[in-house]
């Protein structure tokens, strides 16, 4: 639901009933991810999309009756050897929906909209609402935001929205989207409840070290991925707004010194990507430093394998240990014979999404590795979250 934010936030601000469907959970090779969400007003109009194609019309249908009767419902959606012309997944996925109408007269109308214009300004929060359980406890939600109290709730066993709170913000601080298993009576045993727990936190940041050209090309498709790019370089000459500006910002500064501020004043997270471009020493072995040391998704760096050997020894003199070496990804990119910039970026790009997924990188012609992976699925315990 939090993905199609913007969109429902106006609908809320227009005063628009409208019933949301949200994926729950997938298996196999369904074709979106869990907190992927489908809505339709009163009017019929449909904005986003579960499956990419597939059960959208039988998905669509189930919001309109959710409008009409007011209930909250769960469905699920595979492939049928039986009937391949059943509605289903023609790709073999399977995914579960959960379809919530939110009409003006629901009683968690203000949650949900307190959640939905919290993620459309860009801000954290997190919203919880009961997949499976009791019926008295659909449709209910708990909006939870990252300094502290929760709103709404489930009306059920006074621990149960402390403990859905607590478990929802644990997620929201790794920006996971998943579900959550939890008793009824708030301890996580006994008969449980499949809370769907969904999470939307401002964009993961590239932070891209030397104002060169194959920088620009990396902007603009670290722009396309989705990320809040900066460009950072000491020499005022080159680190304008006129050469980047797809950039969201661009900082004058030396690369060590802006990443070492940064971190202090905790603008870095573990979905955080460094790509360094300078491969001038001077620059490179202190920033790197610091960089391997850092709890952060990526650290790239760009240069010839001789410039890379040559990089290993200076920060091996350093004090670099070989643990925090083998977090280099260098030279940066995948090998895919790239030449230009915009090439140069795109397997720059590449290697960030193969290492964000758990891919291995390979061609998937003849391969027998599944085309989904799920490198960044976290299950501890009770908890099963993706990104």
């Amino acid at each position: 639901m939090l993905d199609i934010a913007e969109e429902l936030n106006r609908w809320v601000e227009q005063g628009r009933d409208f019933a949301v469907a949200t994926v729950v959970s997938t298996g196999g090779s369904a074709p979106r991810q869990p907190g992927a969400a489908l809505a339709v007003d009163s009017e019929g109009t449909a904005i986003g999309s579960v499956s990419g194609g597939c059960v959208e019309g039988a998905v669509y249908e189930l919001c309109r009756q959710a409008l009409e009767d007011g209930e909250t419902v769960r469905e699920s959606f595979g492939y049928s050897d039986d009937d391949a012309f059943a509605v289903g997944l023609t790709c073999g996925g399977i995914i579960e929906i959960l379809v919530t109408p939110v009409r003006a007269q629901d009683a968690h109308r203000p949650v949900l909209a307190a959640a939905l214009a919290a993620a459309a300004s860009g801000g954290a929060a997190a919203v919880a609402r009961v997949a499976e359980g009791p019926a008295e406890l659909r449709g209910r939600a708990v909006l939870v935001r990252t300094e502290g109290a929760f709103e709404g709730g489930f009306g059920g066993h006074p621990e149960l929205d402390r403990t859905i709170a607590e478990e929802a913000r644990a997620m929201l601080d790794a920006g996971r989207t998943g579900v959550l298993e939890v008793g009824a009576d708030g301890r996580l045993c006994g008969e449980p409840l499949r809370v769907l727990v969904e999470s939307s936190v401002p964009p993961p940041r590239m932070i891209v070290f030397g104002a060169i050209d194959f920088a620009s090309a990396l902007v603009r498709i670290g722009k396309f991925l989705g990320y809040r790019v900066t460009v950072c370089d000491a020499r005022p000459v080159f680190a304008t707004k006129n050469r980047f500006p797809e950039a969201d910002e661009i900082v004058v500064d030396w690369p060590h010194r802006y990443l070492a501020a940064t971190a202090d004043e905790g603008g870095l997270d573990g979905r955080t990507v460094l790509c360094v471009l300078t491969h001038d020493a001077k620059f490179d072995v202190p920033l790197l430093e610091l960089a391997l040391r850092l709890p952060v998704a990526y650290v790239g760096a760009m240069g010839s394998r001789r410039t890379h050997e040559d990089r290993n020894r200076r920060l091996r003199e350093v004090g670099v240990t070989e643990l925090e070496l083998a977090r280099l990804r260098s030279p940066i990119g995948l090998d895919l014979g790239a030449r230009s910039p915009e090439e140069t970026a795109l397997s720059i790009a590449a290697e960030i999404v193969a290492n964000r997924r758990g891919g291995s990188g390979a061609a998937l012609t003849g391969a027998h590795t599944p085309i989904h992976h799920d490198g960044t699925e976290a299950v501890a315990g009770r908890i099963g979250v993706v990104a």
